[in-house]
């Protein structure tokens, strides 16, 4: 494993999650909590299996990432952050607001998966309506998106669930969704540029927040 061999934290830091995919991993477990090797192939388009197994072994090395049996009645080995590794959620937060800016200048090609959308969505949604009755939005499909529920004034982001029926279903490309989330856009604009909401398009308007982007200070 490469080093940059240098007395300082932020270089020791880069010499654990510097190489590439390492931090992408993590964005993958924070998303999912747990994740079978063929599910991290899924949301890391692009890297070769053995990159992906010498990678999860490095980071397993430097208390990063835990592996642990399923339970029955699955079986296999799944993979998930330990204590450490959780932390670094912070450090992906920090770059999801400092990359947020240049999403619209991704190449047309650039390949997006619904579910990446669900780190941004849990600290860009808010509960406008705190005193209705529960919500759930679901972006994207069981196969790849998530559940977003609105309840109390909290926001609550899981991967979908089967045994969930949402009260709105919102589908679109990207970048088009990441400006909804960002308040950028205003739902009917979005609508405009492709997003589709199917049922309760009030339930969408819900946890929109109200013109506050990640690049705005908290």
């Amino acid at each position: 494993m490469k080093t940059y061999g240098e007395l300082c934290a932020v270089a020791r830091a880069l010499d654990i999650v510097g190489d590439r995919w390492n931090l992408l991993i993590v964005r993958e477990l924070l998303i999912g909590g747990r994740a079978r090797f063929t599910d991290l192939q899924r949301g890391l388009p692009g890297v070769a299996p053995n990159l992906l197994a010498q990678r999860l072994r490095d980071l397993e090395g430097h208390d990063v990432v835990r592996r642990e049996a399923a339970t029955a009645p699955a079986a296999g080995t799944l993979y998930a952050l330990t204590e450490r590794g959780a932390q670094l959620e912070g450090v992906v937060r920090e770059l999801l607001r400092w990359g947020a800016p240049t999403v619209v200048d991704a190449p047309r090609d650039a390949i997006f998966q619904m579910h990446w959308l669900s780190l941004p969505a849990r600290y860009l949604a808010r509960d406008g309506d705190p005193k209705a009755p529960d919500t759930t939005i679901r972006f994207g499909t069981l196969a790849d998106g998530f559940d977003l529920t609105a309840s109390g004034g909290a926001i609550d982001v899981q991967p979908c669930r089967s045994e969930v029926s949402p009260d709105a279903t919102v589908s679109g490309s990207g970048p088009v969704l990441v400006g909804l989330l960002q308040g950028a856009l205003e739902l009917p604009q979005a609508t405009t540029l492709g997003v589709t909401v199917q049922g309760d398009q009030g339930a969408v308007l819900r946890i929109l927040p109200k013109g506050v982007a990640m690049t705005d200070p908290q």
